[in-house]
């Protein structure tokens, strides 16, 4: 009976090899990932691999980056959303990790 518990935890696992559509850095965003966010988010964007993503989605192809060190009257950093390829992947499987593109 013990066996049972486990194989669906493995499925659920396996399942979770490739992040998000979409994913924000924010707590605020509705889209905050903060326990996936701690395993490491690589991002490629239009070939080269970014390291000042502040959200992506995948399906719609686009990112948001902070524009220099402008905020709003809130104190939150102004974003730039710039459209292009994106792909993503966890950082925490390796050089072979699955990716998260665009039409898969």
């Amino acid at each position: 009976m013990t066996d049972t518990p486990d194989q669906p935890e493995e499925k659920a696992k396996s399942g979770t090899d490739t992040p998000p559509d979409r994913l924000a850095i924010n707590p605020r965003s509705k889209f905050y990932g903060g326990e996936l966010l701690e395993r490491g988010i690589g991002i490629n964007f239009r070939g080269a691999r970014k390291h000042n993503i502040e959200e992506y989605c995948v399906s719609e192809g686009w990112v948001k980056v902070q524009a220099g060190k402008t905020v709003d009257r809130k104190g939150n950093p102004l974003l730039i959303k710039l459209n292009g390829e994106v792909e993503a992947w966890f950082e925490d499987l390796g050089d072979d990790a699955p990716t998260i593109k665009k039409g898969s």
